[in-house]
């Protein structure tokens, strides 16, 4: 299928930015940077904004959603925004009782244990979220419309993430019941299986058809299993919700007559995931995610050196003397040039408790040092960082 000619890829609005390229396989100039959760939680200007809001009603006003959205880009001049939502909507808006609890993470109302509490859950259809995912479409369309030629990425959590949720009826250390589940009744797991692929898969395709210019598929959970639990109980689930975008495609406006025609591009990150990324990529990504645990050069030589990666710094780092910091990146930017295209990310979200202005100054740091031009290092070096955020969007 076909974008509209108004997406921003289509247009050629973000085709040729550095994020896109970068995860198409074309190494760009500059290597593009952003972070996972880069939109909320260390920002002062969010916390200002979600007083007296819950976290899923700010979700899903897409008026709030689109400026938290745009925050870290107009403050950090990231080369990307991610839509401000949470894996655990499209299970909301499908009617699942569930809520984000401080402290805590999503909890859900009741546990899912047993085959009747999958077949009540599976009676829930997922149709409904053609009309329920409206305020996710307007707060993509809003925020596209002032992010210009700097790409969106929509995101959904994998199936196994959120059956894990729906399982444990909440964050868990070792999910030790969802992995009881797949194995002592593996129909009711299936069962269970399709039917957050097909939710979160959903999600995934309304966000990107309202205007996203890549989508990345979060399994934080599927570090808990092994290779062959993967390989068997989640990995067609995976490639099923993938499959709910690998058919969007656009043309890109070049001059000449035969325009290359081309996918929307997928990013596949997995937590705890250095011995499932082989799978994690065949499952249909383009780019895989590489938490900080695996080195990007030993990554690349896991994945036979031919697939784009996005990572790796440490989140722990942030808070690290910033020479600490600086060799940390370098390092990771050294082993990202052993795969076709790198950006720049951390191997996990952004610490709650993060100096804002410490991402600035990576980010302008990160995009000095790879176009070649000196950066500024040492303790007392600002490299640009802004003591107010950013008014302008970056140019990608």
């Amino acid at each position: 299928m076909n974008l509209d000619a108004h997406h921003p890829l289509a247009s050629g609005l973000t085709a040729d930015s550095r994020l896109i390229r970068a995860y198409q396989g074309t190494r760009p100039d500059i290597t593009p940077v952003w972070f996972m959760r880069q939109a909320g939680r260390s920002l002062p200007e969010y916390r200002s904004l979600r007083v007296g809001t819950r976290m899923l009603d700010a979700c899903l006003d897409p008026e709030m959603a689109s400026e938290i959205t745009l925050q870290p880009v107009l403050r950090h001049q990231v080369d990307a925004g991610i839509l401000f939502s949470d894996i655990v909507i499209p299970l909301k808006l499908v009617g699942v009782d569930v809520e984000i609890v401080a402290g805590m993470g999503p909890v859900l109302g009741k546990a899912v244990r047993t085959a009747r509490d999958v077949a009540e859950l599976v009676a829930l259809d997922p149709a409904v979220l053609e009309t329920t995912l409206d305020p996710i479409r307007k707060a993509v369309s809003r925020t596209v419309a002032q992010l210009g030629g700097t790409p969106l990425i929509g995101f959904a959590g994998a199936p196994f993430t959120l059956a894990a949720y729906l399982v444990e009826g909440g964050p868990s250390k070792d999910h030790i019941h969802a992995r009881t589940l797949m194995h002592a009744d593996p129909v009711a797991w299936a069962s269970l299986m399709d039917w957050t692929a097909e939710v979160t898969g959903r999600f995934l395709r309304a966000q990107v058809l309202a205007g996203a210019s890549a989508a990345q598929l979060f399994d934080s959970w599927a570090g808990a299993l092994s290779l062959a639990d993967y390989s068997r109980f989640v990995a067609p689930a995976s490639a099923a919700a993938i499959a709910h975008v690998r058919d969007l495609t656009y043309a890109e406006t070049t001059p000449v007559a035969d325009a290359p025609v081309r996918h929307v591009p997928v990013v596949h990150f997995g937590v705890g995931t250095g011995e499932l990324l082989q799978e994690m990529h065949a499952v249909g990504a383009d780019v895989v995610g590489v938490d900080y645990r695996v080195p990007l050069d030993e990554a690349n030589r896991r994945l036979g050196g031919n697939v784009p990666l996005q990572g790796n710094l440490d989140p722990a780092l942030l808070a690290a003397p910033w020479p600490v910091l600086e060799a940390h990146v370098l390092d990771v930017l050294e082993r990202g040039r052993t795969a076709p295209a790198h950006v720049l990310n951390l191997g996990h979200g952004v610490p709650p408790l993060t100096d804002p202005t410490v991402l600035t100054r990576l980010v302008a740091f990160v995009h000095e040092v790879t176009a070649g031009a000196p950066a500024e290092t040492g303790p007392g070096a600002s490299a640009g960082v802004p003591s107010e955020p950013a008014t302008t969007l970056p140019a990608s």
